[in-house]
């Protein structure tokens, strides 16, 4: 199947978002999110400072570290080229698909997000990485990605006839229970969240890295209950999907990257408890959970909206 312009300008937009996201967790982890004291500007210029004399007189030259700095600006301006493209893909939209709202407000509420999006990355700088603000920055960037994927995967997927509609009826109920996983995942990746924001305020106190995760209490426990409960349901999708869909490629190519990202985070999360929290496991960790979240996300997507197989060349497999 050949690309429109808008499909590739979504998938790229989706793209560069899932970076802007992995990004961030690289600034969370190196401890940048300070790099710049200020917000939008970094140390009171445009363009960074090169050197600690160069710092306006209102800044303290002990605040300067231009490794973080660079770190926190480049984020910056990832996330001014997020802001970019997903304008550019509003228009596209717009053009292209003006009468497919299915298509069209994902991407523009994608577009007012970005720019909440924004302003919360200032309150972050302002709050000086208090958890609660740090948590709602990855949410709004995680439903951002979502909406992304929803008007992607819905152009990919054509009009679809009503008989075509009614052969997928079936799959109704795998869509809803699946956004229900996928919703459940987001508290998740929440509260992990939280529990690093408190991991953070007690290194800060003095507690060693090895013990700091011991530290977090009846949080971190809440996080690994929901982190079982998110596994099991998406090896119990990944089951149902093979069981009673198996033919269909779409929908097992989805629960396959659930399932496969559902692993890699296990062994991204025992490496963190076991080596005291290393910064590129966190990274890691963040990133398998966004990506964990738009391989369910689009689960539910194709089952609810894609056209099935006709009966006649692809039907789906008998339950078990």
């Amino acid at each position: 199947m050949r690309l429109t312009s808008f499909q590739r300008l979504a998938i790229a937009t989706t793209a560069l978002t899932y970076l802007l996201i992995a990004v961030g967790g690289l600034v969370r982890a190196s401890g940048a999110g300070l790099g710049c004291p200020d917000w939008p500007r970094c140390f009171g210029s445009w363009i960074p400072p090169a050197s600690a004399t160069a710092l306006p007189p209102e800044f303290d030259a002990a605040q300067f570290n231009p490794t973080l700095m660079w770190t926190e600006y480049l984020n910056r301006l990832l996330g001014v080229s997020v802001g970019f493209a997903i304008f550019a893909t509003t228009i596209a939209a717009w053009r292209a698909h003006r009468r497919r709202p299915r298509i069209v407000w994902p991407v523009v509420v994608a577009l007012l997000l970005t720019g909440y999006e924004g302003w919360l990355g200032g309150r972050v700088v302002a709050h000086e990485l208090a958890p609660w603000i740090v948590t709602a920055h990855l949410v709004v960037a995680l439903v951002i990605v979502q909406l992304l994927l929803w008007a992607t995967v819905e152009s990919l997927q054509g009009d679809g006839t009503s008989e075509e509609r009614e052969a997928g009826s079936g799959r109704g109920r795998l869509a809803a229970v699946t956004g229900v996983v996928t919703a459940l995942l987001l508290v998740q990746v929440a509260v992990g969240t939280q529990v690093r924001g408190t991991i953070d305020d007690a290194l800060d106190a003095g507690t060693p890295r090895a013990e700091a995760l011991a530290s977090v209490g009846a949080l971190d426990a809440t996080h690994r209950d929901l982190a079982a409960v998110v596994t099991l349901a998406v090896v119990a999708l990944w089951a149902w999907v093979w069981t009673r869909f198996g033919q269909q490629a779409p929908l097992v190519l989805a629960a396959n990257a659930a399932l496969a990202t559902a692993v890699l985070q296990i062994v991204a999360g025992m490496v963190l408890a076991g080596l005291a929290l290393p910064p590129p496991a966190q990274v890691a960790h963040l990133t398998i959970a966004s990506l964990m979240l738009g391989a369910l996300t689009t689960l539910a997507l194709v089952a609810w909206r894609w056209p099935a197989p006709s009966r006649g060349l692809a039907a789906d497999r008998p339950a078990a």
